[in-house]
């Protein structure tokens, strides 16, 4: 099955939209199921850095640990899971509008199952799927509600 890919455009320049998209400890303030994130090594997350995320799934607390392996700021960045059951792959592009005065924001997003994670992938990209938008949402509000 292929990722579900999502779009949004944003009334903001793409290289503020890149640094706050790519910024993991920014992600609990836009994404409506995530209640930590710990960077490995703190600062930036570029190219093979790690972070750990807590995620609020179906009632329950789940952590992921993700590695970046695509960092082309103000562009394309690229994270894949490196552990457990369910291993998210997120692609976020980043493209200017209007001379760059705003951006389109385009996420493609999808699950590895290994293991037991195998015939949970379908209901999980159910769920994504249903929560992703909103989270995109309130990321477009939040940008263009910060002055500039």
């Amino acid at each position: 099955m292929a990722a579900a890919v999502s779009t949004i455009d944003i009334a903001r320049p793409p290289e503020q939209v890149f640094s706050y998209v790519t910024d993991p400890s920014r992600f609990a303030e836009w994404q409506d199921d995530v209640v930590d994130v710990r960077l490995e090594p703190a600062g930036r997350a570029g190219l093979g850095s790690r972070f750990t995320t807590i995620r609020r799934i179906g009632g329950a607390e789940r952590t992921m640990t993700q590695e970046v392996t695509e960092d082309r700021p103000p562009r394309r960045w690229a994270v894949h899971g490196i552990d457990g059951p369910i291993r998210p792959r997120m692609t976020v592009t980043v493209a200017p509008l209007d001379e760059g005065a705003r951006s389109r924001v385009t996420f493609a997003l999808d699950f590895v199952g290994h293991g037991i994670g195998v015939p949970l992938v379908p209901m999980v990209r159910r769920m994504a799927a249903k929560g992703a938008p909103a989270s995109y949402r309130h990321l477009k509000d939040r940008l263009e509600a910060e002055v500039s």
